[in-house]
């Protein structure tokens, strides 16, 4: 019996096909184009001499032979991704690399680098700052702590780590402090507001919450990143909106104070890992990351 192997390339392009139901996120996932996925798709179905998959209205669906073949590619291409980062770590002893936006990395994540590195002294972590340009489908990422909203992508490991809370927060320097601190959420339609031009919904969603127009709202000095508004409002430029997790060091000093809350958001602060690049120790992260972020909750007002 013949011991040949459809090539690998067509068998990479069937199982992403396969596993994503879709050949436009095959070709995304592989970095190639449509058509060169749809080619590599039709010459494995030329060398099995029969029809993997068949259309589906607009989509595509596996033949009985597709779901065959899909369930042998998918257990060892899982299987060669998890020995080969296994060999990966142990051979190189590389750096995990995660992305995390700079606002993230400067005020929750460089504070706790060094317990960090004292429990998980094997990880040797490495931080990549970004600013919604990080993916970490593309080389040279391991995995990315991000603040989204469900559904997660396909082909993505996520652990889901905290709910995302936001509220606005001043500083007692703001010239308004006195007058605001004991006053309902709606003295805040009279006050000129901080916001980043990053997240333009922040305020009209947290208004909605509480009962605001967000039309109502008076919005005043903007800044390009969450990071420098933060400074803005520490420096008692304004009342600005953030999410608690970054403010959470600011609100224990006292250089920050947030007389409304915070309310909930669709969004979850996770850790994102593509599933074919496995690493065992994307767990063990996101296992110190939730140990380390549930104690610094604070209560919220919905």
């Amino acid at each position: 019996m013949s011991r040949d192997l459809p090539p690998l390339n067509a068998l990479r392009a069937f199982e992403a096909a396969a596993r994503l139901n879709s050949v436009s996120q095959a070709a995304e996932e592989l970095h190639v184009t449509h058509g060169a996925v749809s080619r590599q798709l039709k010459s494995l179905e030329e060398h099995l001499g029969l029809a993997l998959f068949a259309k589906d209205g607009r989509g595509i669906k596996l033949t009985d032979a597709g779901s065959r073949l899909r369930e042998v590619c998918s257990d060892a291409f899982e299987r060669l991704r998890a020995v080969s980062a296994e060999l990966r770590q142990g051979s190189r002893g590389a750096p995990f690399v995660l992305g995390c936006s700079g606002s993230l990395l400067a005020r929750w994540f460089i504070p706790r680098l060094g317990r960090l590195n004292a429990d998980l002294p094997d990880l040797r972590l490495h931080l990549s700052a970004g600013e919604g340009d990080l993916d970490p489908r593309r080389p040279g990422l391991d995995a990315l702590l991000v603040f989204a909203e469900p559904p997660w992508p396909a082909d993505m490991h996520v652990f889901e780590l905290i709910d995302e809370l936001i509220g606005p927060v001043l500083s007692p320097r703001f010239e308004g402090f006195g007058r605001l601190e004991n006053a309902p959420a709606k003295v805040l339609l009279d006050e000129t507001l901080l916001y980043t031009s990053s997240r333009p919904q922040a305020w009209p969603s947290w208004a909605r919450q509480n009962d605001i127009a967000p039309a109502s709202l008076r919005q005043g000095q903007g800044f390009e990143h969450l990071y420098y508004l933060l400074e803005a409002a520490v420096a008692g430029l304004g009342v600005a909106i953030a999410p608690q997790l970054l403010v959470a060091d600011d609100l224990a000093a006292g250089r920050l104070v947030a007389p409304w809350g915070f309310t909930q958001t669709p969004a979850r602060l996770a850790l994102w890992m593509p599933k074919r690049a496995a690493d065992a120790r994307a767990g063990q992260l996101a296992g110190w990351l939730k140990a380390e972020l549930q104690p610094r909750r604070l209560p919220h007002n919905r």
